[in-house]
């Protein structure tokens, strides 16, 4: 990007002003290089939110749920700070802040801090429930704010891919419902409005940008409630703690965001969303190999199904 870009300038993607205003359908074609390099980007935010949870399990080990919400947040609003003066970006178009408002409600604060609530008491096989209902509840959202029409197959796919995860998820965690229901469902709802407004707008500014922005918009609040709460909750520095909060600032916040954002803009809402599908199974691979959660022989079944959904949903008309 170069240094005098506008925060609202039109990206290739976007080819006419009616596409670009409501988004309703990604007017790249389906096998075109760029294309397939918006999958890749979608799917590397996949996998860097899949790392989220066991991340924070970690940083719950020295920070208080509010200090961890609230410093990861002006972390990453320091970082897109920078690279927003840096280059020279120009504010977004008034008409956008009511979006970005969306974005920072759904991505910035209230996911953050309804998964971290829910961490204190749930495990992360059993939060990994939210990722496994956001992809469809993320198609909806856009069905309904954007107007899209995915297809009969993709929908068909979609909902055999959320209740393939959703199935195993509840079996991993015993089947029983816990008091961190409330904040996980919460996440869930709020997270899909972030995600479809965010995606919006990524087809009419870059997508590093729609965080960035959503971050330094949410500074005002997250800095002094980083200084209330680090002053209130105890901190222990610890090796897990630091590395956890660093890769929730900054990997889940802010550089998985970007190239999520990306990822949608390039391929539509709706498909994007469906690769979410594989977010709980990754996120149950590195609770394994982080956290040494236990896994059932469910897991490469439920791997299996997932991956023909998805695959299916990539094909689809939509």
């Amino acid at each position: 990007m170069r240094a005098h870009d506008s925060a609202t300038a039109t990206t290739p993607i976007a080819v006419n002003s009616r596409t670009a205003a409501s988004g309703a359908r990604s007017v790249l074609p389906e096998k075109s290089p760029a294309r397939r390099a918006g999958t890749l980007q979608a799917a590397l935010g996949v996998t860097a939110f899949s790392l989220t949870f066991p991340a924070t399990a970690w940083g719950l080990e020295g920070f208080g749920p509010w200090s961890l919400v609230a410093v990861r947040s002006v972390l990453a609003a320091v970082v897109a700070g920078g690279c927003l003066l840096a280059l020279r970006v120009r504010p977004p178009a008034r008409r956008h802040w009511a979006g970005l408002a969306v974005v920072a409600a759904g991505v910035v604060l209230g996911f953050p801090l309804l998964t971290t609530l829910a961490l204190r008491t749930s495990t992360t096989a059993h939060a990994a429930v939210v990722v496994g209902l956001l992809p469809l509840t993320t198609a909806l959202f856009s069905a309904i704010r954007m107007g899209t029409r995915p297809s009969r197959t993709f929908w068909a796919a979609a909902l055999a891919g959320a209740a393939a995860v959703l199935a195993f998820t509840v079996q991993q965690s015993g089947g029983a419902l816990t008091s961190a229901d409330a904040y996980l469902f919460g996440a869930l709802l709020i997270c899909a409005a972030g995600y479809t407004e965010g995606g919006r707008l990524a087809r009419v500014m870059p997508g590093w940008q729609v965080i960035g922005w959503a971050l330094v918009l949410c500074l005002p609040l997250t800095a002094p409630a980083a200084a209330l709460a680090l002053s209130q909750e105890p901190v222990l520095l610890t090796a897990h703690s630091v590395l956890g909060l660093l890769w929730v600032a900054a990997g889940s916040q802010f550089l998985g965001l970007v190239v999520w954002y990306r990822g949608m803009a390039a391929i539509g809402i709706p498909k994007a969303s469906q690769l979410q599908l594989a977010q709980p199974l990754l996120t149950l691979v590195w609770s394994v190999l982080l956290l040494g959660e236990q896994l059932t022989p469910a897991a490469p079944l439920t791997a299996a199904a997932v991956l023909v959904c998805i695959a299916v949903t990539q094909r689809a008309r939509g």
